[in-house]
């Protein structure tokens, strides 16, 4: 099985996150602390560094109090 990596859909992805948290007055270490998770991981994520599991976005949702719908609302053919 070959490994998928979305590049464009990571970065989109990480950029949407980075620009909610902004918006929700939280930083990076108020978000990792909530979420239980390192800030270097959330700072990855942000950047389209990794390609995070799941599970971590419905945590992420759950502390910026957001449905997990508004995490994955972007373009992706810009």
């Amino acid at each position: 099985m070959k490994h998928i990596r979305h590049e464009i859909g990571l970065k989109k992805f990480g950029e949407n996150l980075r620009e909610i948290r902004i918006k929700k007055n939280f930083t990076q270490e108020r978000l990792a602390n909530t979420a239980d998770i390192e800030i270097s991981q959330i700072s990855r994520i942000e950047r389209g560094i990794i390609n995070t599991s799941l599970s971590q976005v419905f945590v992420i949702a759950k502390a910026l109090k957001v449905d997990i719908k508004e995490l994955f609302d972007f373009p992706l053919d810009e």
